[in-house]
């Protein structure tokens, strides 16, 4: 192939079980949303449940519903989606028995009007805005809008199924909105949970609370990030450090091989000249795969056993790498990130010499590259071998 992502499945099912033993009774939430990460939706929701998982975790309600058809129903794991906007498929969600979070009085309205159509109770958590500034209630609104959920309890048209919020640093230790947050996430609770409110879960910990926060765990975690191997505070430590193995590897097969004097510009713009008489490898991966284009320049690759550098821009479909006085031939391989394992750049590594974050580089990776999954990877993981998504 041109080129192909590697997902192994043993290495998330891995990290799940070492995230679900650092939680003691808390439940995790395995975050699937963004085609989990760009690993792939279905095949890692389905390991995440069998590694002991007992909740999905999705951001738009076509997320949550893709799940539902795919067979994984209420009986194997309950699913929360969380970004909604007016007009929205409330009915279908309803009758895919899918928990919606609830941030505002439009959206709790939108939804009680659903529950009337379609005679679906509905299941609802509650988000509080305690600091992030994004989705969720404001403290002088949540009052009103625990007052309204109520009634609609009381009512039989939902049920309060959960109370949550969402960190702004926790991947910043002793940062100040970390305890700022944690307060006001008390009152939020307590304030519900006075006017009658009896969730199931209460949750607020992402990936770096889970693994650095073990005050904040409560009933439920919700991993995203640190299921796929990649440590959300690397400043803290590496995935190995926490027990956890990145999951994808990314490679392709050399394009092309020549030589070239000294003098030679490669790429748009000629950013990069060749400083003697070299060999220029083409690597088929651009910034339509998800190759950022910021990496022109930085972006570590592996080829003929050597760490090298993309050498000039990355273009939409291919980026270059000067191999100096090394040989290598048209299909080789070249390795953009893996576990590390046998000397090839991480995520890590990427996110690093782009100035982003690991999150970034292992969901851009786009539909043209293929996943091919394994449970195992050879020489890595024994017994490993392709599986079918």
């Amino acid at each position: 192939m041109r080129a192909e992502a590697t997902v192994d499945l043993a290495a998330l099912r891995a990290n799940v079980e070492a995230l679900d033993s650092r939680v003691g009774r808390a439940a995790v939430m395995a975050v699937v949303k963004a085609d989990a990460y760009g690993h792939g939706l279905l095949p890692c929701a389905r390991e995440a449940l069998l590694a002991g998982a007992a909740w999905l975790g999705t951001a738009t309600p076509e997320e949550a519903l893709a799940l539902r058809a795919a067979g994984i129903g209420p009986d194997r794991a309950r699913v929360l989606c969380w970004l909604w906007t007016p007009g929205g498929p409330w009915d279908e969600v309803l009758r895919a028995d899918v928990d919606i979070s609830v941030s505002g009085r439009w959206a709790l309205t939108e939804l009680l009007a659903a529950v009337e159509r379609t005679g679906v109770p509905a299941r609802i958590h509650l988000k509080a805005d305690t600091g992030l500034g994004r989705n969720g209630c404001q403290p002088h609104d949540w009052p009103e809008l625990v007052a309204a959920a109520r009634r609609a309890e009381a009512a039989g048209q939902l049920r309060i199924a959960g109370i949550w919020s969402h960190f702004a640093a926790a991947d910043e230790p002793g940062h100040p909105s970390i305890q700022a947050q944690l307060t006001a996430f008390r009152e939020a609770l307590a304030h519900a949970e006075a006017q009658g409110a009896e969730p199931e879960v209460r949750h607020i910990a992402n990936s770096p609370a889970t693994l650095l926060l073990p005050e904040t765990h409560y009933d439920l975690v919700r991993t995203g990030v640190a299921m796929y191997g990649l440590s959300p505070v690397p400043e803290e430590g590496s995935p190995a450090d926490f027990g956890l193995r990145p999951v994808m590897t990314l490679e392709a097969r050399l394009a092309s091989v020549k030589q070239v004097p000294g003098g030679h510009g490669v790429s748009y713009g000629h950013h990069y000249v060749t400083p003697g008489e070299t060999s220029l490898a083409l690597v088929p991966l651009g910034y339509a795969d998800g190759i950022p284009r910021h990496a022109s320049g930085c972006g570590p690759v592996q080829v003929a056993g050597k760490w090298r550098t993309v050498a000039g821009r990355v273009a939409m479909d291919q980026f270059v790498v000067d191999l100096g006085g090394d040989r290598a031939a048209v299909g080789d391989e070249a390795v953009l990130f893996g576990p590390g394992d046998r000397g090839e750049p991480t995520a890590e590594d990427w996110a690093r010499a782009c100035g982003t974050i690991s999150y970034e580089i292992v969901t851009r990776i786009g539909v043209r590259v293929p996943r091919r999954y394994v449970h195992g990877r050879a020489g890595a993981v024994p017994g490993g071998q392709e599986v079918t998504p």
